[in-house]
C-alpha cells in the first residue's frame, strides 16, 4: 500500500521547485532579453518572456562574415584540445598511480607546485612567442594547456581505487605499460574520463584570451563574438543621440545574444556525458 504524501513531501517539492527556478532564471532572462525589442532593454525591464519579439539581435551577431570560419576553429581546437588533454592527463595519472614508480612522490609534489606558482603573463608570452615560436599557429591552442594538474589528480585518484591485481595479471601475460594503460586502465576509467573531457571541452570552447594574445590571425568563435560585442558598445557611444539606433540594438541585447550563441553549442554536449560526469565526480571524491 502506497503511503500518502505528507506535509514534508509537499514542502520538499516546493523547495526543490524554487531551487530549480532560481537556477534557470538567469538563463531564461538572458534568452528573453536576446529575443526582445531593444526599447525594453533600455528601460531595464527584467522578464522571463519577451514582450515584443525580435530576432534582430541575432541577425546583427550572425551577419559577421568570419563567424563560420571562427566557429570551425573553435570546434577544431575543442576536439583536438579535449583529446590531447584527456590522453596526456590519463597517461601521467597512470604513471603516478603506480606504487613501483620510485619518484612518485617527488613528481607529484612538483606537479602540485605548478597549481600554486606561475610565471605570470610576460614570461608566458615570451616563452610562447619567442622561444617556442607558436604565434598565430594552431598549436598555440593545444600545447600551453596540454596537461592540467587538477585533471591528472582526479584521474589518478580514480585509478588508485581500481584493483591493482588487474595490472599485475596483464604484466604476467606480457603486456607492457602502454598496453595496460590503453587496454585495461582507460576502459575502466570511463566515468572520470568523461568528466575530464567535459572540463577540457568547456575550457577550450570558452577560451578567447589566448587568441587575443597569441593568435589574432586564427580567431575563434569566442574572440569573434567578443569583437562583435565591443563594436556594438563603441557604436552606441559614437551614436549616443541616435534614437533609431537605440531602438534597434543596445549593448545589453547584443551581449545577451552573444551569450546564447556561445553557450548553446556546449550545452548540447552536456546531456550525453551527464551520467558519466556525476559518477566520475562522486567516485573521485570518495576515493580521494
Amino acid at each position: 500500500m502506497k503511503n500518502k504524501p505528507t506535509g514534508f513531501d509537499y514542502f520538499l517539492i516546493l523547495f526543490l521547485g524554487f531551487i530549480a527556478f532560481i537556477t534557470l532564471y538567469p538563463f531564461l532572462n538572458v534568452l528573453a532579453i536576446s529575443l526582445n525589442d531593444a526599447n525594453d532593454t533600455i528601460k531595464n525591464i527584467n522578464f522571463l518572456w519577451p514582450r515584443k519579439w525580435t530576432t534582430y539581435n541575432y541577425q546583427y551577431v550572425l551577419k559577421e562574415k568570419e563567424l563560420i570560419s571562427s566557429g570551425v576553429m573553435s570546434v577544431l581546437r575543442t576536439v583536438v584540445g579535449t583529446l590531447t588533454g584527456v590522453l596526456s592527463a590519463s597517461m601521467v595519472a597512470y604513471v603516478l598511480s603506480r606504487e613501483d614508480f620510485v619518484f612518485k612522490k617527488l613528481f607529484t609534489v612538483m606537479f602540485i607546485i605548478t597549481m600554486y606558482v606561475g610565471g605570470g603573463l610576460i614570461p608566458d608570452y615570451l616563452l610562447i612567442i619567442r622561444t617556442l615560436g607558436l604565434g598565430n599557429k594552431f598549436l598555440v591552442y593545444i600545447l600551453p594547456g596540454l596537461l592540467s594538474t587538477y585533471n591528472m589528480i582526479l584521474i589518478r585518484s580514480f585509478i588508485e581505487g581500481l584493483p591493482f591485481s588487474l595490472q599485475e595479471s596483464a604484466m604476467l601475460d606480457g603486456a607492457n605499460d602502454f598496453r595496460i594503460w590503453y587496454r585495461i586502465v582507460l576502459p575502466l576509467c570511463k566515468p572520470v574520463i568523461a568528466t575530464i573531457a567535459l572540463f577540457c571541452a568547456v575550457g577550450q570552447w570558452n577560451a578567447f584570451m589566448d587568441t587575443y594574445l597569441y593568435a589574432k590571425k586564427l580567431p575563434t568563435l569566442q574572440y569573434k563574438l567578443y569583437e562583435i560585442m565591443s563594436r556594438a558598445s563603441m557604436r552606441m557611444e559614437v551614436h549616443a543621440g541616435d534614437e533609431n539606433l537605440a531602438q534597434s540594438i543596445t549593448p545589453m541585447s547584443i551581449r545577451m545574444a552573444v551569450t546564447i550563441v556561445a553557450t548553446v553549442p556546449i550545452l548540447v554536449v552536456y546531456p550525453f556525458v551527464q551520467k558519466y560526469f556525476v559518477g566520475g565526480m562522486t567516485l573521485g571524491a570518495v576515493k580521494n
